[in-house]
């Protein structure tokens, strides 16, 4: 089928093996690529109850029928698998200049089982699969791990999936990074990676997609550069980056502050998009396919971290340090946002925990003395996530198991085990049904519903019909994981231009309803993994602190409120009350 390969390989690090498995254009035609592919291989491959850190767990690496295309945003690959953060549904996806490579080898998706005896790393091209011995790599950070696959590899357009010291460690947030600042971020999947003693993946090839009409593609591409290149949104992207949302969302006062007690900030001004142009001089960075440079390349011009250059960081690691750690400088931020790239941690997640134990420090639950705002306290409690040390090995195995230890079950903020985003559901109400739902815990992503409700589409306060625009923005985003497109491209990439693309790809002609269809049906298969793996509709919903505890300026969401959205949610999807499919 034009777009695909229609070949997946299968690798088993225990053994040292790999096999190619055909897949059928009807599975392709059925689910698409990226997410919808991998989901599938993922119930034919998972045993169900598995330890997502056991040999028998499955990462996948999975691709869209738009990689290595002129179409933009389309520079991206996913990770797949069941989260050890979560036990349910995993998937992350990642930037930068990884994806042409990956597709270079020639296959739509790989699949990794086993664990290999030592430490590898695994070299995936177009002429085979070798394991390379990567003790000598064990312990080093994800920058020092990319360099050396590269040089041992030789090819300088090789694309490098690294872990740091936290995959190695097996910390349930660990990440997987390429082109040192991307990152496979939420769910865990450096952990899979570590858990099977990989410590690299290096992708190149000559094999090239052979596109439908790959002159309309070209034509495509030219002619939405031009249109769009000073497009309102691809300014707002090139000149402020994802930290413009720092002013935008304490003005809504739904900037998560002082460990979710909080919708603002005193300081934001010291740490958001303007504060990165003077102090930080942030310059834009694009993916190889993008015209809008939404990345910043900073470096610190003064101060004890002077000199340190990086891109970054992004709005969510800002709001993670800045609004729940209380972190008022953008140098400090960027500092221990290089912490987290260097040993490979999900940034959300570890500005998460860090204020919680911060939080649990001030009320007497824990031993350690912290603070909020104190940067090299949380950069200490990073080493020590990492390498889980002291209070790091229990805050390393996540949310779930860390917050009862320490006696702040009640105080902590997560669904499913993964903590929300930057964006308060007591004050974007339609945030906190996508928070509830989302299969891989609480996601911002898989439905970006902040940006009906931050741009007046639809009131922030409405519940009635709400889960039907919900619903619309989630299949939208759904499609977007199958052909594996960057979320910045939403405004640019409605139904009508989504069904285009597909069809200059793969020379198939859907109709909205039919793409709609195919969201549903990946939407489907991704919840049936998760019901195998025990969810029920209690993991559908947010903690009772969101649920109970309202914002200083009074505002929250009650528990009938998000019932009634969630029962909305699961009639419009045709699921039964519980959320099982009939």
């Amino acid at each position: 089928m034009k777009g695909f390969f229609n070949r997946v390989l299968i690798i088993d690090v225990t053994r040292k093996t790999t096999r190619e498995d055909p897949v059928t254009d009807d599975i392709l035609k059925q689910y698409l690529g990226g997410k919808g592919l991998a989901t599938h291989l993922l119930l034919e491959h998972n045993p169900t109850g598995v330890d997502p850190l056991s040999p028998e767990s499955h990462l996948i690496v999975g691709l869209g029928p738009l990689t290595d295309s002129p179409i933009y945003g389309s520079c991206r690959y996913g990770i797949f698998g069941k989260s050890p953060l979560t036990g349910f549904y995993a998937e992350s996806y990642s930037g930068g200049r990884a994806a042409p490579a990956i597709s270079g080898a020639g296959y739509d998706a790989v699949v990794i089982r086993g664990a290999a005896d030592a430490p590898v790393w695994l070299e995936i091209s177009d002429t085979g699969v070798v394991f390379h011995d990567a003790k000598d790599l064990w312990g080093k950070d994800t920058y020092d791990t990319e360099d050396a696959v590269k040089a041992l590899c030789g090819r300088k357009d090789a694309a490098a999936l690294v872990i740091g010291p936290a995959g190695e460690n097996l910390v349930k947030y660990a990440v997987i990074e390429n082109d040192y600042w991307r990152s496979a971020g939420r769910t865990g999947m450096g952990a899979v990676m570590g858990s099977k003693n990989i410590k690299a993946l290096v992708f190149h090839g000559e094999k090239r997609r052979s596109f439908h009409d790959p002159d309309a593609m070209k034509q495509y591409a030219k002619t939405m550069a031009k249109d769009l290149n000073q497009h309102p949104a691809t300014r707002t992207y090139r000149t402020q980056g994802t930290p413009v949302m720092v002013d935008g969302l304490n003005r809504a006062g739904a900037f998560p502050a002082r460990y979710w007690s909080q919708g603002t900030c005193d300081h934001y001004e010291q740490i958001n998009a303007a504060a990165m142009a003077e102090k930080l001089g942030a310059k834009p960075r694009s993916c190889k396919t993008c015209f809008m440079g939404c990345g910043k390349l900073v470096e610190v011009k003064q101060g004890r971290h002077a000199g340190l250059k990086l891109e970054g960081p992004e709005y969510e690691t800002i709001y993670a340090f800045g609004g729940l750690c209380m972190i008022d400088s953008i140098e400090e931020i960027t500092w221990l946002n290089d912490i987290c790239d260097r040993l490979g941690l999900d940034t959300i997640t570890a500005g998460n925990l860090a204020a919680l134990a911060i939080e649990a420090s001030s009320r007497g639950k824990i031993s350690e003395t912290l603070a909020y705002g104190d940067a090299d306290a949380v950069a200490d409690l990073l080493e020590k996530i990492a390498r889980r040390e002291g209070i790091g090995g229990l805050l390393a195995d996540g949310i779930k198991t860390a917050a009862p230890e320490m006696g702040m079950a009640d105080l902590a903020v997560h669904v499913k085990g993964m903590e929300p985003a930057g964006y308060d559901p007591r004050i974007l109400k339609g945030m906190g049904l996508a928070y509830a739902v989302s299969p891989r815990g609480a996601c911002h992503l898989r439905s970006t519903f902040y940006k009906p409700e931050l741009a007046g589409m639809i009131d922030p306060e409405q519940i009635e019909g709400k889960a039907q625009m919900f619903i619309d923005f989630e299949d939208r985003c759904t499609l977007f994981d199958t052909l594996i497109l960057c979320r910045f491209y939403r405004d640019f990439y409605p139904w009508e231009e989504l069904a285009a693309l597909i069809n200059m790809a793969t020379g198939m002609d859907l109709s909205k309803e039919e793409l709609a269809k195919t969201a549903s049906q990946v939407t489907n298969l991704t919840r049936r993994f998760n019901l195998q793996e025990g969810l029920t509709r209690a993991d559908d919903f947010l903690p009772k602190r969101l649920l109970t505890e309202k914002l200083p300026d009074g505002n929250g969401i009650t528990e009938p409120e998000l019932t009634r959205l969630i029962d909305d949610y699961y009639r419009l999807r045709g699921w039964d009350r519980n959320g099982r499919i009939f």
